[in-house]
């Protein structure tokens, strides 16, 4: 018997490191609602989080009903997978303003408002700020022996360089999650990352031994990159969603210079591209490596998912202006909003400047002197062409001039 079609589409695009047994015949008898938890201790999604959205996204368009869950109540204990130390406690108001500022992200990779499949958001503070200790120890912690607990990943990671007792007590406070879900929801199936299989088979054993309940639990592989370097890092460190925190053109850049031996699995797993779609791509890029058109698209769907479509296109035309062959001369006033954010920006008089002093102005140059020799030996370009000087026609962009010195120097002039 053949897999369903969603078990199917989550194994090719790269989503399943593990599952538990029975999980094809729980999706051929009907649809299924999954959740993934988010843990809102930091103000913004970094781009670590985008693949379990991506999957409750697959899983929403397969038909099944995707759950959100925010960790308002667990995120103030902080969960132990994945860390070498104890995380900070966060204050509560810390964690409601985190809380609210990440679902605003979510909602550009997952369909809520009404109908089955529509997803929710739910806040486990609601129910786990209500228990009571004795209570939860009594009817949760009784099912849970120290001997197993200790042989969980999560836990044995950190035997050596220590887990206090609140971080130890996260698996019950997830179990818990996963069988309120069960009873109120309906929840039947927790996906997550790899690192997250002790936490999630906790909750479905929980399941079956207080509801004598069927429930399931599916782990994707932690994203890694062909460099060696960590899945969602940069230069500058944590790529963020939000704006403020990570400009949609640096979150473009991130993209579009993607490793040639990964972009084929980041279309899987970060687009919802066909399968047609993406081996297209992938046997242009064959065909083509430099032209880079499998990260293009890539680059072009993650930011437009996350910021929008005119973000997108501006990101990328800033991209083109500096890397490409788009033509500054055709660039609008966002476009250089954006230069002016990545690239050294000085303010001048455009009446009065010279080529000469803005080289020295910019820092292209330390003297006029090494200004007129760059310029006399065609060193220096305008809006991308070589110049011997500035002309009025020069400002574009609502009063703007890019620079370049060489291949790779660039700077920007604003007009006061």
């Amino acid at each position: 018997m053949s897999p369903p079609p969603v078990l199917s589409e989550l194994e090719w695009r790269g989503f399943v490191q593990q599952a538990t047994p029975g999980l094809a015949a729980h999706f051929a008898r009907g649809p299924v609602t999954a959740y993934c938890g988010f843990d809102p201790t930091a103000p913004s999604l970094q781009i670590g989080n985008l693949m379990p959205l991506m999957l409750l996204a697959n899983l929403q368009r397969h038909g099944h009903r995707p759950i959100v869950l925010m960790g308002g109540g667990t995120g103030l204990i902080g969960d132990p997978s994945g860390k070498r130390g104890e995380r900070p406690l966060l204050t509560k108001e810390q964690i409601r303003e985190n809380l609210q500022r990440q679902r605003d992200q979510m909602a550009r990779f997952l369909e809520f408002g009404a109908g089955a499949t529509a997803a929710l958001l739910l806040d486990n503070a609601k129910w786990l700020g209500a228990l009571g200790l004795i209570d939860f120890l009594r009817d949760v912690g009784k099912h849970f022996t120290v001997n197993v607990m200790l042989q969980k990943e999560s836990v044995q990671a950190r035997l050596e360089t220590g887990l206090s007792y609140t971080e130890f007590s996260y698996m019950l406070l997830q179990a818990y999650d996963f069988l309120h879900l069960f009873r109120e929801r309906q929840c039947t199936l927790q996906v997550g990352g790899s690192d997250q299989w002790g936490n999630i088979t906790a909750g479905v054993d929980l399941i079956r031994r207080v509801e004598n309940g069927e429930a399931h639990g599916l782990v994707a592989p932690l994203v890694t990159m062909a460099s060696g370097q960590k899945f969602g890092k940069s230069d500058a460190g944590a790529l963020y969603l939000d704006p403020a925190l990570t400009s949609p053109y640096k979150f473009y850049q991130f993209w579009i210079n993607v490793d040639d031996r990964d972009v084929e699995s980041y279309l899987k797993l970060f687009t919802l591209k066909s399968k047609d779609e993406i081996e297209a791509l992938v046997s242009q890029h064959k065909k083509d490596p430099a032209a880079r058109a499998a990260q293009s698209a890539l680059a072009t769907d993650v930011t437009t998912r996350a910021h929008g479509a005119d973000a997108a296109a501006s990101a990328a035309a800033a991209a083109g202006v500096l890397f490409g062959d788009f033509d500054p001369r055709g660039a609008g006033p966002r476009v250089f909003e954006i230069l002016a954010q990545e690239i050294p920006t000085t303010s001048v008089a455009r009446d009065v400047v010279t080529l000469v002093d803005a080289v020295v102005q910019t820092g292209l140059a330390k003297s006029k002197s090494e200004a007129r020799r760059a310029i006399e030996q065609g060193g220096i370009y305008v809006n991308q062409q070589r110049a011997d000087e500035i002309t009025p026609a020069d400002w574009i962009g609502g009063g703007s001039l890019l620079l370049r010195k060489g291949k790779k120097d660039y700077a920007l002039l604003k007009a006061q």
